[in-house]
């Protein structure tokens, strides 16, 4: 389902202005309809943050069919440059704190829908910070080693950080069903 979700805003909001979304979440809103926060990148490497809004619409398709449905409409809300991003602030690395805080000229608080995803967001906003500025991005509050990469983890995606623990943890099954000679 994300996967569709992200093509399809990538096709309908990023691509007509010239850019290519790298990453989404989703947050948690005051406001009706599903917010995410996106990252996003231009021709000229330049990233952008942005909050948007999607909303279910009614949509005529064609006279001639006559058939009325809902289709998602999509809205920037808010739109920052990753540059202008000076602190990420995690609030507490000891608990599964799903807000954090964007500290640009003022501060934006964010509610992620979950942890993980949180911290899905802050490697990817560190790795393009390190890619297309040649600075790492001033990290607060997370703990980092979620965020570093390690021999257990680098930036290959959750799914496949995910596998490979299965792969580790049906090893140790396998490993402790073997008879131990005596």
């Amino acid at each position: 389902m994300s996967s569709l979700l992200r093509e399809e805003m990538d096709r309908v909001l990023f691509r007509p202005e010239g850019q290519k979304l790298v990453e989404f979440i989703e947050i948690e809103e005051r406001h009706q309809g599903r917010h995410f926060l996106c990252v996003s990148i231009s021709k000229d490497k330049e990233a952008q943050i942005s909050v948007v809004l999607c909303r279910k619409v009614k949509h005529s398709r064609t006279k001639k069919l006559q058939h009325c449905g809902l289709e998602d409409s999509y809205e920037r809300t808010e739109i920052w440059a990753l540059e202008d991003l000076l602190i990420l602030d995690g609030r507490d690395p000891d608990i599964d704190d799903p807000y954090f805080l964007m500290h640009f000229d003022s501060v934006r608080s964010i509610r992620a829908v979950s942890c993980a995803a949180k911290y899905t967001l802050a490697r990817c906003l560190l790795s393009l910070s390190r890619k297309h500025h040649h600075t790492a991005l001033k990290l607060k509050n997370f703990d980092l080693t979620y965020i570093q990469p390690t021999p257990m983890y680098s930036d290959r995606g959750d799914c496949v950080v995910l596998a490979q623990i299965c792969f580790y943890a049906f090893n140790l099954v396998c490993l402790s069903l073997c008879p131990v000679p005596l």
